[in-house]
């Protein structure tokens, strides 16, 4: 089983930008789509991005606009999320998430990570 680890969260102004990473601490990382979702307390967890197993198809979260980038690092096995331009709705905790799909919202993620804070003051 996969160990995946989140780092990079913290507080941030309105505005701002946050680089999250994931890593994955055992074996199993290629060949498999990753993702961030986040959770707000009282909310559903939702899907933010996904990128396939070799690199070449991203997923995003409609309410992502264009201010985050997915990116992978297969040598590293790690993942990435580039934030930019936070608003204080994206206060969550953000959690990284393998699957065998695709790596898109309708995927099924088997691993999960503990997640990391992300906020985003006014």
């Amino acid at each position: 089983q996969v160990e995946l680890v989140e780092s990079g969260g913290g507080l941030v102004q309105t505005g701002g930008s946050l680089r999250l990473s994931c890593a994955a601490g055992r074996l199993s990382f290629n060949g498999f789509a990753l993702a961030w979702f986040r959770q707000a307390p009282g909310k559903e967890r939702k899907f933010v991005a996904g990128i396939s197993w070799n690199g070449n198809n991203t997923y995003y979260g409609d309410f992502v606009e264009g201010r985050f980038t997915i990116s992978r690092d297969n040598a590293k096995k790690m993942i990435y999320l580039e934030m930019s331009n936070l608003k204080p709705e994206d206060t969550s905790v953000y959690y990284c998430a393998q699957s065998r799909g695709r790596g898109d919202s309708d995927s099924r993620y088997i691993n999960w990570g503990q997640g990391t804070q992300v906020t985003v003051s006014s």
